[in-house]
């Protein structure tokens, strides 16, 4: 895919962006807002100088990079015709059926989601052809994670999921398929692990410290339960597991712990402040 669009330039869409030029694609990402925009930019950078650093991508791939993305403020804007519109707007229904009735007026191609627990089905509501629709879940942190999660709607062809599968190789990734289940197959893995590492620092088994080192240590996990829940953002999480919990039961009822820490503005690495203290 040449020419593709993200909508949304939070930490998701941002990693989407970075990998998607760095594939060779033209990119459009759609941000209002300015200062979320310049957070986004840097981070690219960042991401490119690191690369540079560690052998991944020389100096003219780094340099090349930001010429091949174009930032808008209004998804109104987006050129007609695009391959591939991926939204990675804030997992709230109303919300998205907004965002995603608006691409559809852009009449790309192929329209993804990157939610991670929101039925497709419902998403797909907004849209005049629900047949070139999917869920297309990236994980935190896109540039290193090599997994996409295709989820087939009801309505989502065979054509539509061998692009996104194409598109995942373009990527460097791999990519597996569920099918429209709350939670698909990650995320249900990913959070029940995470709500119950929030359960044991609430009830005083052990520090966040230690809650992680033991997941780290023990099963060989990357980063811990609680730092994760950190930098995918606490506001998601208790999102996500709101979400499961009215589809799926009391086992993933948020924790007192998680909702008091949103309520407080403590969402993790964006706000500075978590399970751990982020340097800005």
């Amino acid at each position: 895919m040449d020419n593709i669009a993200v909508v949304g330039g939070g930490t998701m869409g941002t990693g989407i962006v970075y990998t998607a030029a760095l594939s060779g694609a033209e990119v459009w990402v759609v941000e209002p807002d300015d200062r979320r925009a310049e957070v986004m930019r840097r981070s690219i950078d960042d991401a490119a100088a690191g690369g540079v650093k560690r052998g991944k991508l020389d100096a003219q791939q780094a340099a090349a990079l930001g010429g091949r993305i174009r930032r808008l403020a209004a998804v109104a804007e987006l050129p007609e015709g695009l391959d591939l519109v991926i939204e990675t707007v804030p997992e709230r229904l109303e919300l998205k059926h907004r965002v995603l009735a608006a691409i559809a007026d852009k009449h790309p191609d192929i329209i993804g989601s990157n939610t991670s627990a929101l039925s497709i089905d419902r998403l797909s509501e907004a849209l005049p052809f629900p047949e070139r629709f999917l869920g297309m879940h990236f994980f935190n942190p896109v540039w290193s994670i090599r997994l996409v999660e295709l989820v087939r709607g009801r309505e989502t062809t065979e054509s539509t999921l061998v692009a996104a599968r194409a598109f995942a190789r373009q990527l460097g990734k791999e990519s597996l398929t569920v099918n429209d289940v709350p939670g698909f197959a990650t995320s249900r893995l990913d959070l029940i692990a995470s709500l119950e590492a929030m359960r044991m620092l609430e009830s005083g088994v052990a520090s966040a410290e230690d809650i992680d080192r033991a997941a780290v240590l023990a099963y060989q996990h990357p980063v811990g339960p609680l730092r994760l829940s950190d930098i995918v953002g606490l506001d998601v999480r208790l999102d996500i597991a709101r979400s499961l919990e009215a589809a799926h039961g009391s086992r993933f009822a948020p924790p007192q712990i998680l909702r008091d820490m949103v309520a407080r503005g403590e969402l993790g690495q964006k706000s500075g402040q978590g399970f751990f203290t982020w340097a800005e």
